[in-house]
């Protein structure tokens, strides 16, 4: 029975302890001792792609566990000609606005031409002036991405899905 309930875990989710605020006020934390707890769900990549706005995780080229929002979709280009003013495709792309994030012009994104997605995901960080994400890195390959963040676990105060 134990066996049986490892593997069930190993192959559907996933815990992470949130280290950076790159991702505040999303996920929180700076070290593992205050760190959000985060179950990621990896059930629904067996069945479709990660959607705009969503928080995925991934592992980083460094071997790196990290969280962010994806942003940009396989076939896309992102762009941004204005701080906040994200463009897909040209298209000006509005977060919604239960986010509350005000993306900003850094890396790939400075100069404000189109950065190709390829066959990757674009993900940016809620904190932009904290966050290593795509605007440096380049956009995630999908083989990287193990799921979807999908609840904060722990600390009891912050316990709910992750929007």
């Amino acid at each position: 029975m134990f066996g049986a309930l490892v593997a069930f875990y190993w192959l559907t989710m996933d815990i992470s302890v949130v280290i950076s605020p790159s991702m505040s006020p999303t996920l929180m934390g700076t070290n593992p001792d205050n760190g959000d707890r985060v179950i990621t769900e990896k059930v629904s990549c067996w069945f479709r792609s990660p959607r705009r706005w969503e928080v995925i995780t991934f592992i980083s080229d460094t071997g790196d566990k990290r969280m962010k929002r994806v942003v940009g979709l396989p076939g896309e280009s992102v762009q941004m000609v204005r701080h906040g003013e994200l463009l897909i495709d040209g298209q000006p792309m509005e977060c919604p606005p239960s986010l509350d994030v005000k993306y900003l012009r850094f890396g790939n994104l400075v100069d404000g031409k189109p950065v190709p997605c390829g066959d990757g995901y674009y993900v940016l960080g809620d904190d932009l002036k904290d966050s290593d994400d795509s605007r440096f890195n380049g956009p995630v390959p999908a083989h990287r991405i193990m799921g979807r963040a999908w609840l904060i676990a722990w600390p009891m105060t912050r316990v709910g899905w992750v929007r």
